[in-house]
This record gives structure tokens, sequence and C-alpha cells, in this order.
């Protein structure tokens, strides 16, 4: 499912439906992060997906429920964060004088 925010696409899938000769999807977007499903949270449409990654750091995406629905996601399930950007912000910390 792909979710649009702020000019940057969000797509996340099942890496339990993708099996070696099976039927898969190959994506243009080189940012294909594997981790595991840490928590859900559910909103009458939408809900927040949180992927943790190896090394800990974690990504959430705002998908639609029954894209959560159709792609079986629940805790402790393998997914991908996808992440196609056409542009990239930068920040620094603010620091009060």
């Amino acid at each position: 499912m792909i979710k649009i925010i702020n000019n940057t696409v969000f797509l996340c899938y099942n890496a339990g439906t993708i099996k070696k000769g099976g039927n898969y999807m190959k994506l243009s977007a080189r940012n294909q992060l594997k981790g595991k499903v840490v928590s859900i949270e559910k909103g009458a449409v939408n809900g927040i997906v949180h992927i943790e990654l190896k090394g800990g750091d974690v990504v959430a995406s705002t998908i639609s429920m029954d894209a959560i629905k159709e792609l079986g996601l629940e805790v402790g399930k393998e997914a991908y964060a996808v992440i196609k950007a056409t542009s990239v912000m930068v920040g620094v910390d603010h620091h009060h004088s």
C-alpha cells in the first residue's frame, strides 16, 4: 500500500508473501528497509505501523486500515518500509541562547 506524506511516498508490504521463485514486486526505490512490525496503532480509517529495523531504529508509516488487513500486518511479522523521495530535508538542533 502506498501513502504519500509531505511529498514522500511510503510503501509497506509483508515480507512473508515474497517467496523464492514465487510472485513478487520489483521496485525502483532503493530505500527498501526490512524489519519487524513492533506495533500498530489502529484508528477508524488509518493506522500507524511501526517497523523496527536491524540496529533498533524504527520507521513509522500511516496507511489505511484496509491496507493493514490486506497485507496481513501484525506485530512480530516481517515487513518492508520502502521509501522513495524526491527531496531530502536537512535540519539542525536549535539551541536557545
